[in-house]
Parts: C-alpha cells; sequence; structure tokens
C-alpha cells in the first residue's frame, strides 16, 4: 500500500474532504495579507491557488500557473517560464505535499520572486488532527492523506536556506476532515483555545531577504598576527609567512 502518491492530486478544493470549509478558512486568512502585498505581478501555483481569491491586494497583475487547461499559463513548478526576479508576490496553497521535489520548487519560486517579495504557503500539519487519516488504512491512498505531510518547522528551515525570512505561521482548521465538518464544534473550539499548534492547516508568510542572513567574520581577527613555532626558532615566536 502507498502512503506518498503524485499521481492523486487536488485539482479543485471540491476534490477535500470538506474542501469548501478549507477554501473559506484559507481565503479569509489571506485575505488579512493581500492589503500588504504590493507590485505588479501576483503568481499562484497550482489550481488551489488559482480559485483562491486575491482582489483585496493592490497588486496590478494576478495571475496562475498549473498544468490545469484553465491556468491562465500552464507550465511546469519546477521549470518556472518566468524570468529572474519578475514576481512580488506567489501563493502555493496545498501543494507541496502531491510534488516529487518540493525543495526544487521551493528555490524555482525564490528565482522568480523580487527581494522583498512575498511567499505564502499552505499545507497540511502532521501534528494535527488531520494526521489520523494516515493512521488508518481507509483513507491512506485518498486525498488528501495520499500526499506527504512535512513539518512546518522543516518547510520554514528551507525558507531559512533560501534566505526568506518567516513574518508569520498560523495554524488553522481544528478538524480531522474525516466527517462533517459541523460536527465536534465543541472540540475544535478546545483545539484552537489550548493547543494552537494544533490547526489542521499552516499558513506560512515569508519575506525575500535583501541578501541571505550569513554569519559576518570578525576583521579584528584578521588583523592579529598569526604566531607560529619555527623549527630554528627554539621557543621564540616570530610571524609566519602567511602573516609577512
Amino acid at each position: 500500500m502507498s502512503y506518498f502518491s503524485t499521481e492523486c492530486k487536488p485539482e479543485q478544493w471540491e476534490d477535500l474532504p470538506n474542501g469548501a470549509a478549507l477554501e473559506f478558512a484559507v481565503a479569509e486568512k489571506l485575505a488579512h495579507w493581500w492589503p500588504r502585498v504590493f507590485g505588479y505581478h501576483l503568481l499562484k501555483l497550482g489550481p488551489l491557488s488559482a480559485a483562491l481569491s486575491s482582489m483585496e491586494s493592490p497588486v496590478a497583475h494576478h495571475f496562475s500557473l498549473s498544468s490545469s487547461q484553465d491556468a491562465s499559463i500552464i507550465g511546469d513548478f519546477c521549470h518556472l517560464p518566468l524570468q529572474n526576479g519578475v514576481i512580488d508576490a506567489v501563493v502555493m496553497s496545498l501543494l507541496l505535499e502531491f510534488e516529487p521535489d518540493p525543495y526544487r520548487i521551493l528555490r524555482e519560486t525564490d528565482r522568480v520572486l523580487i527581494a522583498g517579495g512575498y511567499l505564502f504557503i499552505v499545507g497540511f500539519n502532521p501534528l494535527s488532527p488531520v494526521f489520523l487519516g494516515k493512521l488508518w488504512p481507509k483513507y491512506q491512498d485518498c486525498l488528501p492523506w495520499n500526499g506527504r505531510f512535512f513539518m512546518p518547522s522543516r518547510v520554514r528551515d528551507w525558507l531559512g536556506l533560501l534566505g526568506y525570512q518567516v513574518v508569520s505561521d498560523e495554524r488553522l482548521v481544528y478538524h480531522p476532515l474525516i466527517g462533517e465538518f459541523n460536527e465536534g464544534r465543541f472540540l475544535q473550539q478546545t483545539l484552537a483555545s489550548w493547543l494552537p499548534s494544533t490547526g489542521s492547516l499552516y499558513l506560512i508568510v515569508a519575506r525575500k531577504l535583501e541578501s541571505p542572513l550569513t554569519p559576518i567574520r570578525d576583521k579584528r581577527k584578521v588583523l592579529q598576527p598569526n604566531w607560529s613555532t619555527a623549527s630554528s626558532a627554539g621557543r621564540s615566536g616570530h610571524l609566519s609567512e602567511h602573516s609577512k
């Protein structure tokens, strides 16, 4: 039995259990961010991202890219047909879970984003009620449990390696997605209040830095002479050849 498959991917929110509720929750969270995003181009990667409204954003041009015939551009996530540093914001919603090389997608996304650009990533949180479906053989080969659920901390690490600053990491939807969404309201409210990190979805918002965060070499150490002991000098120290 397969625990991960790229053959079955969600092409619309309705392909997921309680998909309409998930779409509403994600759209509601993103609505708070759109007014902060400025520029010329907003890219929505994947069909689920394409379905999300971004009208609140003042960005001039909103377009989507996926293998779907309904996309603005039909293309490969790992080979975006876009120039370097031309996109002001990118949204990827429940995309990395169903792709064979998620880090490569992030690298390619980084290539087309401008410095200071926004990256919005929505994913399934493995430390949440939704993970129950992966433990139940009946659901393991069904959407969304056939995908890989990445820890939010791992996604943040990837972003750190690429030179991004995570400005927000939120959780939403405290539901296992098994059964009707309206069931277990008390449990959902309890988890949201007492265990806020256990939301079934995460929304990570990151900004591309002007330059990656790298340690700065202490110039004082460079100015210090490199003392060493020569074999012919007994115990007396002198400057090595490298420091002359």
